[in-house]
């Protein structure tokens, strides 16, 4: 048993306790006056500004109304369900008495693998809330179960059904209220309610952030700054314009491989995810093999580019930065990588070049990023007619989609650690966020321009076109993905929940040039900025000789598991694809050819943030 005092032997005594929560509902009186104050002055200020909203702008009503319509009508399946729930009930109650009256009794139901609501150990050791846990966890995966055992639905109402119920059940875990959570409770009584004032004070700030909207600090943003303390790797600005700045990195070795690397992120978030801090910057690392590095940090678009289309990111994008290189280096030639968006922009690039008979990419590599979206797991939750026509809406409106709405999005599908973890760290127990330079990258979002982001939900993610010969056209070009003949490096993760592996896979089917294909352990950030010295998730690969069997799982089968991290197995790669024979050459300095410096790294674009629009 427990050898601390449980929850209610800890309070103190109850004239002392009701003093101590008057003083703390005094408080909270005035901080919420206060609040309610400020928020009545700006929604009466913007009330003109307000038009309709949609009800149901995520059209969910319609899929659950389905589920229930088709729950009814299979009555006898009810019938079980609930049996089934009932016996699970009357087990966890024999084990638990059995349990408060000394003797031994196997859980019921235990928490996932890595399930971090329940560390604290009075969910095991005090029988209250180990059958409080226990209780949840078998209704919660009984809800979940049963509306995933229904039969008769679309795939895309399965899905919205699946994933809105687990937002539901993730909501209701007895950890994110303050009666249920010992932590809290044991929190309450040590600081005598000075937690939930805390977390109260929290909220409300977060409130108006948000500007009556919940904006939910994961981090303590006072402590990092661009260019400061992350995203501080030398180099300089060596182009601009409209949508994005180049920026080259100085060189960390006498000498440097011949042909340059152009790096392309994803414009939904900062460059700097490759360039958190050194001891984990994937730039850094690959200016110190000796390549020339070259990144794209896209601007934060405000309406002034609203007409920038999906084509103008392509040619203001990467054919930008490939003539500006060659000018910066004096080679017509280069190895690029695509991350996330940024590689499926590339795979658009790629297929565009080999329409026009242009070869001055040597080699691709894609960092988690889909071409063949049939499949797009979760985020597909977010993407039909209705939601996207909302979303159209809303875009046209403000002449951009804001920075927030991709975050959430993101968030939702990870909310235990995303969301109700930072509710229970900063309402309940009244804590500031931590410092960690990878939340605050995640919260420095990035907007959308109308016309780019629905050209690139609509024909890819809702029709897919971008796998069928001339499905997409860009400037004029039909693109058709089975001309791209270059080497291609594909590096997934495994427990990527935003471009699944699986879907990421399917691109070796579409290209005709040679293809290695790369699983690292973890998931979209982490198994990605995997530094070898970190020694840390290990990665699957193919010999990239043979041909690539159709399916992942075949190919998952056969191939042989490495330890550490997939980085150096890249430059081998990229030396052996790009560089053969080619000798060292004195390294480049940023601003020493054609292209002269116009400021120094990280630049003007990756400094604005969507938060203060």
């Amino acid at each position: 048993m427990n050898d601390q005092p449980r929850p209610d032997e800890s309070f103190p005594g109850s004239e002392e306790f009701t003093r101590s929560m008057m003083e703390i509902a005094e408080s909270s009186q005035k901080l919420l006056a206060d609040f309610l104050s400020r928020q009545s002055t700006q929604m009466n200020s913007g009330a003109e500004d307000q038009g309709p909203t949609d009800k149901d702008p995520l059209n969910i009503g319609g899929a659950f109304m389905e589920m229930t319509s088709r729950m009814m009508a299979d009555p006898a399946k009810m019938v079980q369900a609930n049996m089934a729930l009932w016996q699970d009930y009357v087990s966890l109650w024999q084990n638990s008495a059995a349990r408060m009256m000394g003797g031994e009794a196997a859980n019921s139901v235990e928490p996932d693998k890595g399930d971090r609501r329940f560390k604290d150990d009075a969910w095991n050791e005090n029988d209250v809330f180990d059958y409080i846990k226990q209780s949840y966890l078998l209704t919660s995966r009984w809800l979940q179960s049963t509306v995933g055992d229904v039969e008769g639905l679309s795939d895309k109402d399965a899905q919205k059904v699946d994933f809105y119920t687990r937002q539901f059940t993730e909501a209701m875990s007895p950890s994110n209220f303050a009666l249920t959570n010992p932590e809290v409770l044991r929190a309450t009584v040590e600081s005598k309610g000075e937690n939930l004032l805390n977390g109260l004070k929290n909220l409300l700030h977060d409130l108006d952030e948000g500007k009556g909207q919940l904006k939910i600090r994961m981090t303590d943003e006072d402590a990092f700054e661009v260019g400061k303390n992350v995203a501080t790797s030398k180099g300089k600005v060596v182009y601009r314009n409209d949508l994005m700045e180049l920026i080259q990195f100085d060189p960390s070795t006498k000498t440097v491989n011949k042909t340059p690397l152009l790096i392309m992120p994803p414009w939904i978030n900062k460059y700097y995810i490759l360039d958190l801090r050194p001891e984990n910057s994937f730039i850094k690392w690959s200016v110190d093999q000796g390549h020339t590095v070259f990144v794209i940090s896209w601007v934060n678009p405000d309406e002034k580019l609203a007409h920038k289309t999906f084509d103008d990111y392509m040619l203001e994008g990467p054919l930008a930065a490939i003539a500006a290189i060659e000018k910066a280096t004096g080679e017509d030639k280069i190895n690029v990588v695509g991350y996330c968006l940024g590689g499926t922009l590339l795979a658009c690039t790629l297929a565009y070049m080999a329409a026009k008979k242009d070869d001055r990419i040597k080699t691709a590599t894609f960092f988690t990023a889909m071409v063949d979206f049939s499949d797009p797991g979760e985020l597909g939750v977010f993407i039909d007619e209705e939601q996207l026509d909302s979303l159209e809406k809303k875009m046209d409106k403000k002449g951009y989609l804001e920075g927030a709405h991709m975050a959430t999005t993101f968030n939702m599908m990870r909310g235990n650690d995303l969301i109700w973890s930072f509710v229970v760290n900063n309402y309940l127990l009244g804590k500031d966020p931590f410092p960690f330079d990878l939340l605050y990258w995640n919260s420095d979002a990035t907007r959308m321009t109308p016309a780019m982001h629905s050209f690139y939900l609509r024909k890819m993610y809702l029709e897919n076109k971008l796998v069928e010969p001339g499905g997409i056209t860009l400037d004029g070009v039909a693109l058709d993905l089975s001309k791209i003949t270059v080497p291609t490096y594909i590096i997934s993760t495994r427990e990527d929940h935003i471009a699944p592996w699986q879907s990421t896979y399917a691109a070796v089917n579409q290209y005709s040039g040679p293809v290695k294909f790369v699983l690292s352990a973890s998931g979209h950030i982490a198994g990605i900025v995997n530094p070898p010295a970190a020694k840390k998730y290990c990665y699957w690969s193919s010999d990239g000789k043979k041909k690539n069997p159709k399916k992942p799982d075949a190919w998952f089968n056969a191939a042989t598991q490495h330890e550490g991290s997939w980085w150096p197995d890249w430059d081998k790669w990229t030396h052996q694809n790009a560089a053969k024979n080619e000798k060292k050459i004195k390294a480049r300095k940023p601003g020493s050819g054609e292209l002269k410096a116009l400021c120094n790294a990280p630049g003007e674009y990756v400094r604005v943030r969507s938060d203060e629009e």
